[in-house]
Order: structure tokens, then sequence, then C-alpha cells
């Protein structure tokens, strides 16, 4: 686990715009993905994480023109994700902006699309983005989903983790769909499971309500946390995430 905590601000971004809804469904206008981005900046955020949450369905490459126009607004590390099919799609990424690429369906369809990316751009670049649901159909009771949550696998979610850390992903990016925009808490159990086999850092995404939510997920094995609606929302700013990590006698950026 990291020394200290990472608070990472997403946008999920549809048709040039945020986006957010409840378990994957029902997404509804959050704003302009650049005046949220600056926002986040401004409020202390360590990383910014942009999805284009519907590239990969409607089969076409990331907004490239959104990316570099968040990229110029802020100076922290952003990791961009949706649409991703090759190495050439990263280099034009990096050329807009991105720090970080989120990659999930491509590698899933592919495997070997790990390797490449890792090999020529180093793992510390290649975050590997999970959207599990709890399943009775798995070992560890976690099954991965692509296409924005919309298709399932028949891929364990942990084992899938192992097997794309192997391949040189550098981060794991765990997105409970089950949680996702419910304001119940990050699904700890997930998030343990995930930080018993990762030797990379591990961010839970999903859940989160309150500013109580987040340090459970750092003592679940978390080095980061993500939050979206809840930011978008006002209901917390990033520096009210900062100040309860911190009480909870953690160490943050």
């Amino acid at each position: 686990m990291s020394l200290s905590v990472r608070v990472i601000a997403c946008l999920d971004v549809a048709n040039g715009r945020v986006v957010k809804g409840v378990n994957f469904q029902n997404l509804r206008d959050a704003g302009d993905p650049v005046e949220l981005a600056r926002r986040y900046y401004e409020q202390g955020a360590d990383e910014l994480t942009f999805l284009d949450v519907t590239a990969t369905v409607d089969n076409r490459s990331t907004t490239y023109d959104v990316v570099r126009a968040t990229a110029e607004q802020v100076f922290i590390p952003l990791t961009v994700g949706g649409g991703i099919r090759s190495v050439d799609d990263v280099s034009r990424l990096q050329a807009s902006g991105a720090d970080k690429v989120g990659v999930n369906s491509a590698a899933i369809a592919r495997p070997a699309l790990i390797a490449e990316i890792a090999d020529r751009f180093g793992a510390q670049v290649l975050v590997l983005s999970l959207d599990v649901k709890r399943s009775d159909r798995t070992e560890s009771g976690f099954i991965v989903t692509t296409h924005g949550g919309r298709t399932e696998t028949a891929l364990d979610a942990v084992a899938w983790a192992q097997q794309a850390i192997e391949l040189g992903a550098g981060e794991l990016l765990v997105n409970s769909i089950d949680a996702d925009g419910t304001k119940t808490g990050f699904d700890t159990d997930l998030i343990a499971l995930m930080r018993a086999i990762s030797r990379v850092p591990v961010i839970a995404s999903g859940g989160a309500g309150r500013v109580e939510d987040f340090p459970p997920a750092i003592r679940a094995g978390a080095d980061a946390v993500l939050a979206a609606s809840v930011f978008h929302n006002a209901i917390l700013t990033v520096g009210d995430v900062k100040r309860e990590l911190t009480d909870a006698g953690l160490l943050v950026r």
C-alpha cells in the first residue's frame, strides 16, 4: 500500500458532457467536463480520471478535443479511459494531454493489448479499469463486465486482475457496479480481495456518499479513493474528504 492516500475526482463523459447515474443506469447530465475539472483541481484533487463511458458502446474513439481542453485546465495527473484499442490510441491521448490510460473492454477482448501498452509506454501509464459485479458464478464472488457495465463476461474479477498485473498493468481501478451511485459506501470486501492479490496500487471506486465512507476503503486496502457524483452535486468537496482522511489518522497528499 502507498504511504499517502490519493483523492481522485472522476468525470464520466458522454457526448462531451459529464454524466452520472446509479448502477451505470439512467445517466443524467452533471455539467461541463472542463469546468468541473478546473473546480476539482482548485479544490486540491490529486488526480483526475476522465472516462468516456459510451466510446466502447458506440464503437468509437475517446473524444480527444474534450481531453485536450481538460488537460489545458489542470496540472495534476490525468487518466483517460474509454475506446482505447491500440498503442496508437495511447499515443494520441498522450499527445492530447493524458498522463495515464485506462483500459477495460478492449483488454478483455485481447489481453495482449496490456503487454503492448506496458512495453511501449511503461506500466506506470497503464490502469486496468475493472467494472465489477457480485456474482455466484465465480470463485471470488465477483465478475467482470464490459461496455460500461452492460455486458457480463465469464471472468472472475480477482483472477483477471492477477492476469492483467502479470501482463503489465500498473494500477487497478476497481469500480463496484453494485455500489455505483448509491452513496451507501465502498465495497470493502471487493477492495480487500484486490489488495490481497495486487502488488500495484488499488483505486477504490463506487459508492461514496459521506466523508465517513472514505477511511474504511483505505483501511480495506485501497491506495486511492475515487468519487464522482458527491463532487458533481457539491455534496462534498475534495477538501472535505482529505480532512476526514487526515482526522482518521491517514496520510494524504
